[in-house]
């Protein structure tokens, strides 16, 4: 035995010493039964008049239970008393109906309570509410002494649940001179706050209201180490990462290590909503190799697609890290975050780029996410560019017809009408035309990832990107495993024959035509839909709706008998409006068969009529056409009106308008 046995025993020694030892009475007295509390025996006995009547009502139990836990969050928080204080008067001042000058008084009274205890207020979902509310509707010096209180915890504040969308609206009301205040204090700070899921939505409120110099200097420090450590490098006038490192020397493969190690944490946390996202990826993409490029492709597309339904049985894709997150939440975004991003340009280059260089179950997998978002896509600026880049490259036509054409087809006159809806249909009836495209969108088409372009591909504006990447290429070539990335040129289909099947074999065009027949009148004297009009009128371009030559000419018929109609007060001619006389007349010169339908139904015999206004424009486009038909059938009647001067033949300028 060791020493201390008198303290150590054997349990048959305990067991022999417990022999004879009387043993413990159970629960609640000798006989086993639940022992009153003392508080019952005293309301037994008659006795303890100050002893808390027990609740027997429902009512009753309730209000105790209320009580119960009054006095649990007293004790709990500390400025429980002013939270419900404060509670009452957000009630009042939050409501549409109060006064100004009473919502001031109400706001005073508010800020006055909560005055010195502003960090303390923040953390409270309810009271920094309050605090939001009134830094709202407060004035100025009262919003300006908030701001110094809260100055050197703002960044701390950034990272709390509650307290972001104050920080948020202090941002948003802030002066230039605060506001500038703020964006030197994130020195250092923003790639940190980016990769917080809390944080970022700061990050992006202060870089959505800053200035291109102040936006400069926030992505600047995602760029290199040295911008972070140096106030005095943030400050250079340069524009893109790669002008960034040439003016200052910095070395390419440490600036696109960094760049990896700060973007790779963001994609991992799915934190990829942000236009200051948007922006370092495609900075990033102007440096990264094959290989660096095609990771950070492969990790946003299951982030783009997220949220979607699911179609055909597919599941859905996520991040790896986010899987967990969506099996324990079991709950799906309204809709993707490709469409949640379609509101910036940098947000569509970013969409481009995963539909160009993602492989073709890729393209699968982001067409089937859009389903139920189609129109939502058409009718906005940077959507409708998405869906004609879909338009354009995806070669499962059947699938596109599936989820994009079907969905078109259910709402063609609002898409006709509307300014971002009939382009993608004009995209399928005169692919990518600079009078329905501006510029920016056409190179928003044609953006491509350097690095991912074959030399035989690559566009002259992208030369000398292609040349600083040239090395990194060529010594990834083996060794990137990315031969499921393609270009939009790896395309297979003949554009011509994907065109035609999207219009005819979805019965499209059928659709377009017949709705073009039924709102005539009204898309010729309209300025977005005469476009589609026009375009339909004469095929197409390339003639790609061959073998419809029937319907579009009940479509012509409809163009003359419109024009044929006599002079009212009620609606304009369609001669004598700007839009309409102008349409007509690229019909004549476009289509002599149009020229001869509209020649004997409107103008035959009354050119004298139409001689002078937008309507002349109309009647010289018959001796300005390129048909000789067309030109001998109008020619008797028509030139005796140009020797007299009554009729007289635009010039160039005036033709082309």
């Amino acid at each position: 035995m060791t020493s201390g046995g008198d303290d150590l025993q054997s349990p048959k020694k305990r067991k022999h010493d417990a022999v004879g030892k009387p043993k413990s009475l159970a629960k609640g007295g000798d006989d086993g039964k639940k022992r009153k509390r003392p508080s019952d025996a005293n309301v037994a006995r008659g006795g303890g008049g100050d002893v808390k009547k027990q609740p027997v009502t429902a009512k009753e139990k309730r209000l105790a239970a209320k009580e119960m836990a009054e006095s649990r969050k007293k004790k709990r928080k500390q400025n429980y008393s002013l939270e419900k204080e404060l509670t009452v008067l957000w009630e009042k001042m939050r409501c549409h109906n109060v006064s100004k000058g009473e919502r001031s008084k109400l706001v005073s009274e508010a800020l006055r309570k909560m005055d010195g205890k502003y960090l303390e207020i923040t953390g409270s979902h309810v009271t920094a509410r309050v605090l939001q509310t009134c830094v709202k509707w407060c004035s100025q010096s009262e919003r300006d002494a908030i701001f110094e209180a809260l100055q050197p915890d703002l960044l701390i504040l950034s990272r709390k649940k509650y307290a972001v969308f104050l920080v948020k609206k202090l941002i948003k009301l802030a002066t230039k001179k605060q506001f500038e205040w703020f964006i030197s204090t994130l020195h250092g700070c923003v790639a940190k706050l980016l990769r917080h899921t809390i944080g970022a939505s700061v990050v992006d409120c202060a870089y959505q209201r800053a200035t291109q110099p102040q936006k400069r200097r926030l992505l600047l420090e995602l760029y290199s180490t040295e911008l972070q450590l140096f106030t005095d490098l943030t400050a250079q006038k340069t524009h893109s990462l790669l002008e960034t490192i040439s003016n200052l020397g910095l070395q390419k493969s440490s600036v696109l290590q960094y760049m990896t190690t700060v973007i790779h944490p963001i994609l991992e946390k799915g934190i990829v909503e942000y236009p200051i996202v948007h922006t370092a990826l495609l900075e990033y993409f102007t440096i990264a190799d094959k290989t660096s490029a095609s990771d950070v492709i492969r990790q946003l597309i299951p982030l783009l697609t997220q949220g979607s339904s699911i179609i055909d049985g597919d599941e859905p894709s996520a991040a790896p890290e986010l899987q967990n997150k969506m099996k324990a939440k079991k709950k799906r975004l309204p809709e993707p975050l490709l469409v949640q991003i379609m509101n910036t340009r940098e947000g569509l280059k970013i969409g481009i780029c995963c539909l160009k260089h993602g492989s073709v179950k890729d393209r699968k997998k982001i067409i089937k996410s859009l389903k139920g978002h189609i129109m939502k896509l058409a009718l906005s600026d940077y959507g409708c560019i998405l869906l004609i880049s879909i338009l354009s490259i995806v070669d499962d036509t059947k699938l596109v017809t599936k989820v994009v054409i079907q969905e078109l087809a259910k709402h063609l006159k609002q898409l006709i009408f509307d300014k971002n809806g009939r382009r993608p249909l004009l995209q399928l009836l005169h692919p990518l035309c600079s009078s329905y495209l501006p510029p920016a969108d056409l190179a928003c088409l044609n953006y491509r990832v350097p690095s991912l372009i074959s030399k035989d591909e690559a566009p002259e504006s992208t030369a000398e990107v292609m040349m600083e990447n040239r090395v990194d290429v060529a010594t990834n070539k083996e060794q990137d495993g990315s031969e499921g990335l393609q270009s939009a040129n790896d395309s297979k289909k003949d554009p011509l024959q994907r065109r035609k099947e999207l219009l005819m074999k979805s019965e499209l065009a059928e659709a377009l035509i017949q709705t073009c027949v039924e709102n005539v009148g009204e898309l010729l004297r309209t300025n977005f839909g005469k476009d589609v009009l026009q375009e339909i009128a004469v095929g197409g371009k390339d003639n790609v709706l061959e073998g419809m030559t029937d319907r579009i000419h009940s479509l012509h018929n409809a163009i003359a008998s419109d024009a044929a109609r006599p002079k009212t007060e009620d609606t304009e001619h369609a001669f004598d409006n700007y839009h309409s006389s102008r349409v007509i007349r690229k019909l004549v010169l476009e289509s002599p068969a149009f020229a001869a339908i509209l020649w004997k139904e409107s103008l035959e015999g009354k050119c004298e009529t139409w001689a002078d206004g937008h309507s002349s424009k109309v009647a010289a486009a018959f001796l300005e056409s390129s048909d000789s038909k067309v030109r001998k059938l109008a020619e008797p009647e028509l030139q005796p009106l140009i020797d007299r001067g009554i009729l007289k033949i635009p010039d160039h300028k005036t033709m082309g308008k």
